[in-house]
Order: C-alpha cells, then structure tokens, then sequence
C-alpha cells in the first residue's frame, strides 16, 4: 500500500525547528543554510494546509497545531530511531548493555563481575543505574534488573533473590555513647536510609517491637549505597539489605548490632523482553547471574 506521507526531509527540520526559538539556531544545528530550513517548514505548512510556526520579530514559536503535531513527529522518528539501532545491534553478538539500581550494581554486581569477564572475555559488558523501570521500546538496552517486577506482558521476569533487610554501623559505633546494645537504643541514634526505601526502617523496628521509633527520621540519602558509607563512616545507623552489606560485614566495615533479621515481600527481578529473540550474550550473562544468586542463597 502506498503511504501519503508528507515529505520526510521537511518533517526532520520540522522537527529540528520546534526544538528551537529560531530559525537560526535550527539551521545551524542541522548544518544547512535558514533559507533551507524556511523552505522545508513552508512545504510542510503548504503540505498539511495549516500553520505550524508564528513567525515573530526576534524568533519562533509554535502554534496549538504546531504543538500536536511536534509531539506525533517527535514520537514517530523516535521509534524509527530506535528501531534502527535494535536492528544495527543484532549484528553486533559481543555488546550487552544492561540497566539495574546503583546500589545492586556498586554492592552487588561488580563486585562479582570479574567472574564473568572472566569466563566470557568476548563480551562487552555495558552498565546503566537508574531506580525507573526499563523501557526496551525505548531505551537501547538487552536486560535489565529492577527491585520490583514490572508485571508486564511485553517483559520475561525472574525473581533473583529476595530482601532480608539488616541494621549496621560503624565498629565504633558499639564502643561509643549512646549505648548500642538492644533494638531500643535506636531511638537515641541517628537513623540513615536510602530515599528510594523508605520502608526499610518501619518494617524492621514493627519486627522488633520498637514502632514507637519514627523510622522516617534522621538522614537520607539517593541511594542505599551511600547510606551503607554514611555507617561506615560512624554517621548514623543504617538499615541495609543482607545481600548487600555481606562483603561489608566479612570486613568489618560495617558490623550487625542485633541478630534480628527482616524478610520483606520484595525481591530483585532479572527482566529482557519477551517479543525479540534472547541473544546469546543475554543468555550467557543470565545463566551466570542465576548461578551467582543461588550460591548467595545457599550461602
């Protein structure tokens, strides 16, 4: 079927253009002349049969229509965008790219990731952190790693391992004033916690019968994993994840002053999408990750 498009050039400076204040600044961002830019945008106007830029004294700006239709256009060469990248990467078998949590990735993952390098040297591991969701239709990734699933039809899931959540402090912490000896003696301590948790706390203090503790108080940090070196550096205690604090703990950076061990309904979930074929990359690295978790567990 043939497709009434209007002209694909036009729609490109089009979409350079509403991304500016000025005719200028587009030209220049796409290396052609204003005159070029002015002709593709009245081709597209005439094209559409409707006005899509207010032309004023010190630049441009786009009207209602304009809008709308910069948000379809945006959208549209986004996914042809990305679709050339997927398509790119399949020639290229070598490259993982993987999205997870910074603090799975600082405690948890590259810690290990030796291992792997070392079994699978070929392969170009790159790592994204971010705490959102992957997007696989938008973002030029082959797995991700989140805190929760996404319960997604358009996602495979798999749980790695769950939460058993853990105070620690600072060795010198147990030696100093206020005492530190029974789960009470947190209400006179500075508490610290990742801002992305904010349950950790009132979950475990419930557990240890200490809910007259506010949990949401004291220090908060962007991630967990500066609030495990906030405790290492005497701040306060925190409330970690025993997945995460055990390296710190067989140091004796970070020391567990109750024996009181919380298990939450989460969990840490390996995720690809489900509507692509799994490259051999993936499978490798998952096949690695499952053993690395399960002798953790057994551990």
């Amino acid at each position: 079927m043939l497709r009434r498009l209007p002209p694909l050039n036009a729609l490109r400076v089009f979409d350079a253009a509403a991304g500016c204040d000025s005719l200028t600044q587009a030209a220049n961002n796409l290396c052609i002349s204003q005159g070029a830019v002015s002709r593709h945008i009245h081709l597209l106007e005439d094209w559409l049969g409707l006005q899509l830029f207010v032309r004023q004294r010190h630049g441009i700006s786009l009207t209602a229509d304009g809008i709308v239709y910069q948000r379809i256009v945006a959208d549209a060469l986004a996914q042809i965008e990305l679709g050339s990248r997927q398509l790119q990467r399949r020639t290229d078998t070598k490259r993982l790219r993987i999205k997870l949590p910074p603090t799975f990735a600082i405690k948890w993952l590259v810690p290990r990731l030796a291992h792997f390098h070392a079994r699978h040297p070929e392969l170009d591991v790159q790592i994204t952190t971010s705490h959102q969701h992957a997007d696989f239709n938008r973002e030029d990734i082959d797995l991700s790693i989140q805190a929760r699933p996404h319960a997604s039809e358009a996602l495979n899931e798999e749980e790695l391992f769950g939460e058993i959540l853990v105070p620690v402090c600072a060795p010198s912490l147990l030696q100093g004033q206020p005492p530190l000896r029974q789960p009470a003696d947190l209400a006179n301590h500075v508490l610290l916690c990742s801002l992305n948790r904010p349950d950790d706390w009132p979950a475990w203090l419930q557990a240890a019968g200490q809910a007259q503790i506010d949990g949401n108080l004291g220090l908060k940090f962007e991630n967990a994993a500066l609030a495990y070196q906030a405790a290492a550096n005497g701040l306060g205690v925190t409330i970690g994840l025993a997945a995460f604090i055990e390296q710190d703990l067989n140091a004796g950076v970070l020391v567990a002053p109750f024996d009181l061990r919380v298990r939450t309904d989460g969990g840490y979930f390996m995720a690809h999408a489900s509507d692509r074929p799994v490259p051999e990359g993936v499978q490798l690295f998952q096949a690695w990750i499952r053993e690395e978790a399960a002798s953790m567990q057994q551990g």
